[in-house]
């Protein structure tokens, strides 16, 4: 929790937050160990990180809907490594593969092949790291962090090619269990549907929280966190209620089974008409 809050200052102070102008793009994640994604600590949870521990890291902020999405993955013993360097070099490839006219089915036979040709030996057993076969990348457009399009990380058949102008997010998840998620545990992430249907609310609550949404969020994805922050109480029954409707969805974490490890790297790139530029590239990763 505290990691995950100094993470949110530090951008909030790099972005200078103002409203759905400037602010964070999605709730920071904090998925450990066999958790692959959509973890965030909801007030109460007192989960501390201990030596022996994978996480992933993935945050992201927007200026004007234009969303940058990135992530890594941190583990502090280095029996980890060649985990972590298999997902970074498959999160490179599709890097280096993805361009106008390619066909996303193309990009993720080559990220699978890259992954798959790595092994982690943990605690004295050796594994195969696999891809997680339904867990993708995707297209991002104007306050939507996902816009239509996925870049599988496994070979596939969607020869659906980028085009021009797009932006993606290029993630890739590898892991030591199954290569599969399910959901699992309590929900902290949560999204207003970006075509969200008109529905007629029973609640008082329930509409007061839309309201609240729509000002504060918008079309980009919340945690229980923020809403409490921002001085929301009471409001669980409300926000069930905008799920089971449509209007807002959740998205619990995505887990691979348990006492396995996963890692993840993403980046965000833009197709230029003469280059891809890799936006959040910085010097660290």
């Amino acid at each position: 929790l505290i990691l995950c809050k100094k993470i949110e200052a530090c951008s909030e102070k790099l972005i200078r937050k103002d409203g759905l102008k400037r602010s964070w793009g999605f709730p920071t994640g904090c998925s450990i160990n066999h958790v692959a994604a959509h973890y965030t600590p909801n007030y109460g949870d007192e989960t501390v990180l201990k030596e022996k521990d994978v996480v992933k890291l993935d945050f992201g902020t927007q200026i004007n809907g234009h969303i940058i999405d990135c992530a890594f993955t941190i583990a502090f013993d280095p029996m980890f490594d060649k985990l972590l360097e298999a997902v970074q070099d498959a999160t490179n490839t599709g890097i280096k593969e993805a361009g106008i006219d390619v066909r996303l089915c193309d990009i993720g036979e080559r990220i699978q092949e890259v992954m798959e040709s790595y092994e982690v030996t943990i605690d004295g057993k050796t594994y195969q790291v696999k891809s997680i076969s339904n867990l993708n990348g995707h297209s991002i457009g104007s306050y939507q962090i996902h816009a239509g399009k996925s870049v599988p990380i496994v070979k596939g058949r969607d020869a659906t090619k980028m085009e021009e102008g797009e932006m993606y997010a290029i993630e890739t998840f590898g892991s030591t269990g199954k290569g599969y998620v399910h959901e699992d545990m309590a929900c902290s992430h949560y999204m207003k549907n970006f075509d969200a249907p008109f529905r007629s609310l029973r609640s008082r609550k329930s509409k007061q929280l839309l309201s609240h949404i729509d000002k504060n969020f918008g079309t980009l994805a919340f945690c229980r966190r923020w809403l409490e922050d921002q001085g929301q109480k009471g409001y669980l029954m409300a926000l069930k209620e905008l799920c089971d409707t449509d209007i807002v969805r959740k998205y619990p974490p995505l887990c691979d089974k348990p006492g396995c490890y996963t890692a993840q790297f993403e980046h965000t790139i833009l197709l230029r008409p003469t280059c891809k530029e890799v936006v959040s590239r910085g010097s660290d990763y």
